[in-house]
């Protein structure tokens, strides 16, 4: 009966915001959460950074209906007083009810049968270039391929991350750990880590770890204020040193995407032997291993230093355009500072994306990641559908007035320098107290 149903307000909610007191509202009903955050297969950061709000949107988007079984055992018995929704998020929910009642997100479709065996082709031609050849050309197209198979693998791995190549779990994992930390050493651990949280604070200066580039880059003049990262849990520190670094990053953005390879695979390191918790930490070395076993084995085949230097140098360039491509989602984007909303999921995606304009016969090369906008929408959706579905967001997009960012890669790439010049320009004119002198163009073009 009504009258027994107990009810609490956002505000009381919103006091439950931390670890070991995480409350969550789904639907109107209250969750309590602090405990299994630790066991939440997405990691705990995209919980906390949800702690205390509405997550129906988000929680919609990330899990599948047999999910919605195991809420009860973490009901708290309250449910959300004045708990509304948004005209935005009821057409958002529909889609994807709808999208659930065709299969669409268990119909995986063949791209991953394909792209596997692309890049068994293309390493199997990268050994025999080595291993059976000795001109300098034949070891530059192997270079060449190998940075090309690098690419479908993390495309690959970032499929199976978000449990979309395989029918089960256990599978995926097997895919992640194979394409991740085997093939390409960038543990899949590591990239859950930091690409959960950059789907939940898409574009959030001190949330979304896919931002947080200080001293090298800065997309944004907000980051001049030395804002604290809550992902990393550390301040950015914008010093001398960051400051003359960005005053030139739109000439050294492009030199530094060719040797970015380097900074993944520190990162994948530091966490790995870090003292954080790290879900299948044992699995993830182990994968590294085989990396750093069969790539160094590989390159010192080759008959001398300047084959080796070229060969490696080479695969990065051409990795670098993945780099590249990751950047131009979100660099030119709309940016804001704070924790993400639950209630503005729709909204906060569409403001924080830019989708790749391309031809169909291009997907494979995009890996699907040029609808952006499509993939952090629905998450669980194989990449097969999402050009299908890209006309029903531009619709619900123009129907609600909210963004539809899509550019060719070449338009991306130009507003991509400019939003980094224009950063460069703001970071020149910092006074001595770190304060930037045009503040008040900061805050009328940042949007939040």
């Amino acid at each position: 009966m009504e009258c027994d149903k107990k009810y609490i307000t956002i505000q009381q909610l919103e006091q439950h915001n931390k670890a070991g007191d995480l409350w969550v509202s789904i639907n109107g009903k209250v969750y309590n959460v602090s405990d299994w955050s630790k066991y939440h297969p997405g990691g705990e950061t995209p919980l906390l950074n949800l702690a205390g709000k509405d997550v129906t949107d988000a929680f919609t988007a990330y899990h599948p209906t047999t999910a919605w079984q195991y809420l009860n055992k973490f009901f708290t018995g309250y449910r959300l007083k004045d708990y509304e929704v948004s005209e935005v998020s009821k057409d958002y929910r529909n889609i994807i009810h709808e999208f659930t009642k065709a299969g669409m997100f268990e119909n995986k479709g063949h791209t991953a049968v394909f792209t596997l065996t692309s890049v068994a082709a293309m390493f199997g031609f990268v050994f025999y270039g080595v291993l059976c050849c000795n001109s300098l050309w034949v070891h530059l197209c192997s270079a060449m391929v190998l940075g090309m198979a690098w690419i479908q693998s993390a495309y690959i791995g970032h499929d199976s991350g978000h449990y979309i190549v395989m029918s089960g779990h256990g599978w995926n994992k097997f895919v992640q750990l194979i394409t991740g930390n085997c093939l390409t050493g960038i543990s899949i651990a590591w990239w859950k880590w930091t690409h959960n949280a950059h789907h939940i604070a898409c574009n959030s200066l001190d949330y979304d770890p896919d931002l947080q580039h200080i001293p090298v880059f800065a997309v944004s003049s907000r980051l001049f204020n030395s804002v604290t990262s809550s992902f990393y849990g550390r301040k950015l520190e914008f010093d001398y040193m960051a400051r003359i670094l960005i005053s030139y990053q739109h000439w050294t953005f492009y030199p530094i995407m060719c040797v970015a390879r380097v900074n993944l695979y520190i990162q994948t390191l530091l966490l790995l032997f870090s003292k954080r918790q790290v879900q299948d930490r044992t699995l993830n070395i182990m994968g590294i291993i085989v990396f750093w076993t069969w790539f160094p084995l590989l390159v010192s085949w080759l008959p001398n230093w300047s084959h080796r230097v070229m060969f490696v140098l080479t695969s990065f360039v051409v990795i670098s355009i993945q780099h590249v491509q990751f950047c131009l989602n979100h660099f030119s984007a709309n940016v804001y500072v704070g924790p993400p909303n639950g209630n503005d999921w729709f909204e906060k995606q569409t403001n924080g994306t830019l989708d790749i304009s391309c031809s169909p016969w291009m997907d494979w090369f995009f890996g699907g990641l040029q609808f952006q906008l499509e993939h952090h929408l629905f998450p669980r959706l194989p990449r097969c559908h999402l050009r299908q579905v890209a006309p029903l967001v531009r619709d619900l997009c123009n129907k609600h007035n909210l963004p539809y960012n899509s550019l060719s890669f070449w338009e991306a790439n130009e507003l991509t320098i400019r939003t980094l010049k224009m950063a460069a320009m703001e970071a020149r004119d910092v006074n001595n107290s770190g304060v930037s002198k045009n503040l008040l163009w900061e805050a009328v073009t940042i949007h939040g």
